[in-house]
């Protein structure tokens, strides 16, 4: 490695969607900065999604205030892919300072000096202010429970590409999250036996009289709610844009197509797999949620004397099937020729190159709205960072706006400090 020092204002690690963000934020200020990213621009829609991915929000809403999708309609839900192109169009608008294969190492405080010296796989750079834009999508999750059977392919969701990727056999997808859903829905349709391991969930109406969930959610000023409602920080929201705007996902709807659902996976011992007896439970709570919506929409279509549609049908709930009135509780991996089990189980943190007091005793970053208790550290790009909108890509465009008007009022302060520029 080089051993060239670059001094910059402000370094920003990585370059997804909240990268390109806050870079296009700091540039409107006049702040000097450059975006490092290990891979390309938008690496993990391009390399951590299976082949059949599309955006889980219609295009007028997953994408930046400043560009349209091109290629698609507004209630279209983009395919992954051509994600990864729109964040790479977007950031030669304003022509962002973006250097791609450059991995960051290690980022340590100054001694004796403001900022912050970053040390990554071509040179060393010290900077003022130091913007953590990697994401909650770093390290594939999977639980302790996962076993050591080397009869069993095992992969995580991230891993996942097409069915064709996968052995012969049955497919226990562990976690009915988006992905999970997604992906055992796709097992299914071609061909594959699959069962679903289902916890706690949302499921919201993929549309509701005429207007996408996403829109309800705006109106309803769910989107700007600030903290998590207690007892549903582990609950996953489970929605599809791979349906098209009639796509709401119904548990049940996918037992009578043919997945069979079982509750949380508990423990794997041998050959056998075990299940909570909490399914009927969570379906039943997805079910209020889901209609609790449906009411809350109702509600404020009557109180602004909209001309919404009706939609019946929206409330009428599929009789259950068979694996719901009699819940699986153990399943034998090799009578069920269950060969595969994919973890849709999440992702963990990596912060290990950030050597600086920037986290809580858990590890988490410690931080209001991105502005971390160290200062001239910054997060962006993180779920509920300032609110539940900050898991969307519009989200995480209005929290970088926040953080780079921080940054850019920072730099004053410090300018103005600066006595060695000061006048006698």
């Amino acid at each position: 490695m080089a051993n060239k020092i670059i001094e910059i204002d402000t370094l920003v690690v990585g370059a997804g969607q909240a990268g390109v963000a806050i870079s296009e934020h700091l540039t409107a200020h006049g702040v000097p900065h450059i975006v490092l990213e290990r891979d390309r621009i938008a690496e993990r829609w391009r390399s951590a999604r299976w082949d059949s991915l599309v955006a889980n929000g219609p295009a007028w809403h997953d994408r930046f205030p400043g560009m349209e999708f091109a290629e698609f309609g507004d209630h279209e839900f983009v395919p992954k892919d051509k994600i990864a192109e729109y964040f790479e169009q977007y950031a030669k608008r304003f022509d962002a300072p973006i250097e791609t294969g450059v991995n960051v190492t290690k980022v340590s405080r100054h001694e004796g000096k403001p900022g912050f010296r970053v040390t990554t796989s071509t040179h060393h750079y010290d900077a003022r202010s130091v913007v953590a834009a990697t994401g909650p999508f770093q390290l594939p999750s999977l639980p302790p429970i996962a076993p050591s059977n080397p009869a069993v392919f095992q992969i995580h969701s991230s891993q996942y590409r097409n069915p064709e990727q996968l052995p012969e056999g049955a497919v226990l997808v562990v976690g009915a999250g988006s992905s999970g859903t997604q992906i055992a829905d796709e097992l299914q349709q071609q061909g594959r036996k699959v069962f679903l391991s289902v916890g706690a969930h949302d499921r919201p109406p993929r549309s509701y009289r005429g207007r996408d969930f996403v829109w309800w959610l705006g109106v309803l000023g769910k989107w700007d709610i600030q903290t998590v409602k207690p007892g549903t920080e582990h609950t996953t929201i489970a929605v599809t844009g791979s349906r098209g705007i009639k796509g709401t996902v119904d548990f049940r709807a996918l037992a009578h197509q043919g997945v069979t659902l079982v509750g949380l996976t508990d423990s794997f011992e041998h050959d056998t797999v075990t299940f909570r007896d909490d399914l009927v439970t969570n379906i039943q709570r997805g079910d209020h949620d889901y209609l609790a919506l449906l009411d809350a929409a109702d509600d404020y279509i009557e109180k602004n004397g909209l001309d919404f549609p009706l939609e019946p049908e929206a409330r009428e709930i599929p009789h259950d099937p068979h694996c719901l009135t009699h819940p699986i509780r153990s399943l034998s991996l090799e009578q069920e020729k269950i060969s595969t089990v994919i973890w849709a189980t999440g992702y963990t943190q990596d912060y290990s190159w950030l050597d600086v007091d920037a986290f809580d005793e858990q590890g988490r970053p410690a931080h209001q709205r991105g502005i971390s208790k160290h200062p001239g550290i910054y997060f962006i790009g993180l779920p509920w960072l300032s609110s539940r909108g900050s898991s969307f890509i519009w989200g995480v465009w209005h929290d970088a706006r926040f953080i780079a008007d921080h940054i850019a009022t920072q730099r004053k302060y410090l300018t103005q400090g600066d006595l060695s520029k000061r006048q006698c």
